[in-house]
């Protein structure tokens, strides 16, 4: 109740005599709207992710567009007269990384009975190796590809149904979450039954390069891994094998914070999901007993050049995070000031500072709004996938940043959200919220449909 009454505190300050809200206004911050500083983009378009930051050089600017093409081209599978763009597979999940991140946005959750389109099922054995990486699934590896090349047998089919969970607003109003439960079918190579899995859907690549000139210290600042203050959250660092300089690094990318630089993030997804080598990862991923997968040609040694590997690298980190929208707007104002009195802030968190780039000196000491402390917390066992990661727990979760989140629906034309695309919408994905978040979501809960609107407005404005 305490709780409850100080968010309406803050919101009954903001009144005068005349005007209910007339000074709301006053709760707007010069410059909020520019979540990267002077590096943003003015977008509501169905381009908005795929702008470049400004600033680039003419050189920058072809680089920049080489990778596009790069990130945007089919890959085929070997041999083929297109050499520079051959070594496909064999076995799958997508032709190009736009296939999961579509105008380098956000992939969907499964659809049954059609290929994966931005989703993907990682599996494993109990257990981890000396690096923390997961022990494989015998025949099948750690991430199960659904697609194959001509003469070679996909691994497996993903399938889900959804259980219905009903519940209820302290004001009466009712909802209804869906929760997927997954299963397979059409097994290949054995069966996979009782195997850890975590389902996995492409997240917006926008603000990556300046994620990756974030330097540890603005990171660890929000770390409380025993919660020492008392707050009921408790952030810590997932720290991961970087296979360049073979040590131990904090982790920045992936919905567990298990890639530590974001050419390790790439070179893994071209790995993984299009079955593609590159120098960080020269093996075809091929568990025996796939000897069709062994005896299929490659498209080079490395398929994927250093150049080619260079190139998308440039084009990720050079990315522009659309600038914030209706930031003036009553609804939007009055969501900030729950959103903050929520607590909601204190993970995704704002006001980070940049370091050194290695890709350009416009990322560098730049003051960035990701809201996301990039930290794991557990997020309950609603939420849970029950598959260690590095140091992550089944229930531990990266914070996922929310800029940009708010025109997903334009550049992709769904609102689907959280690890495996559950949330229908941002109410649905702040009801899911467990664990450490569990006061907060209550808090939500118990807010008015009007209030409850007013934080969705405000996320939406991000």
């Amino acid at each position: 109740m305490i709780f409850l009454l100080a968010i309406t505190i803050g919101l009954t300050s903001c009144k005068s005599e005349d005007d209910n809200y007339s000074s709301v206004g006053d709760l707007y911050e010069e410059g909020e709207e520019y979540l990267t500083g002077t590096l943003g983009v003015n977008s509501t378009s169905a381009n908005a992710f795929g702008f470049e930051i400004d600033g680039l050089s003419f050189t920058e600017i072809g680089q920049f567009s080489t990778g596009n093409s790069l990130f945007n081209q089919n890959w085929v599978s070997a041999p083929a007269s297109t050499t520079a763009r051959d070594g496909l597979g064999p076995t799958f999940n997508a032709r190009a990384c736009a296939g999961c991140h579509f105008k380098d946005g956000r992939g969907g959750p499964l659809v049954n009975g059609q290929n994966s389109d931005g989703f993907l099922m990682r599996i494993s054995m109990p257990g981890q190796d000396i690096y923390g990486n997961n022990n494989p699934v015998p025949n099948y590896g750690t991430q199960l590809q659904d697609r194959a090349n001509n003469d070679i047998p996909y691994e497996a089919k993903v399938n889900v149904t959804y259980e219905y969970i009903n519940g209820e607003y302290a004001d009466g109003t009712t909802y209804q979450l869906q929760k997927p439960i997954y299963s397979f079918s059409d097994e290949q190579f054995g069966s996979l039954a009782g195997v850890q899995m975590s389902p996995r859907v492409a997240q917006q690549t926008i603000g990556l390069g300046l994620v990756s000139a974030l330097p540890d210290s603005e990171i660890l600042q929000f770390a409380d891994e025993f919660d020492a203050d008392n707050d009921g959250i408790s952030g810590k660092p997932n720290y991961v094998y970087d296979v360049e300089t073979e040590t131990d690094k904090i982790g920045k990318y992936g919905w567990k914070a298990n890639m530590p630089t974001l050419k390790q993030q790439i070179a893994g997804a071209m790995s993984g999901d299009m079955g593609l080598t590159t120098s960080l990862f020269p093996e075809t991923i091929c568990p025996s007993p796939q000897q069709d997968c062994i005896d299929a040609p490659n498209g080079g040694e490395p398929e994927v050049t250093d150049e080619q590997l260079e190139r998308v690298l440039f084009y990720q980190s050079t990315l522009a995070v659309p600038n914030r929208r209706n930031v003036t707007e009553e609804s939007v104002l009055k969501g900030k000031v729950l959103f903050n009195a929520l607590n909601c802030i204190t993970c995704h968190a704002i006001n980070q500072t940049t370091g050194t780039s290695a890709v350009s000196s416009l990322l560098e000491n730049v003051t960035i709004r990701p809201y996301s402390d990039f930290l794991l917390h557990d997020m309950g066992d609603d939420l849970a996938d029950n598959r260690p990661d590095f140091d992550a727990n089944g229930n531990e979760w990266r914070t996922q940043p929310l800029w940009g989140i708010g025109l997903i629906s334009t550049v992709n034309d769904h609102t689907f959200l959280l690890h495996d695309g559950r949330a229908r919408n941002v109410e649905e994905a702040i009801l899911w919220h467990g664990g450490e978040a569990e006061t907060i979501k209550n808090a939500f809960k118990n807010l008015t449909e009007a209030e409850r609107q007013n934080v969705i407005d405000f996320v939406n404005s991000l």
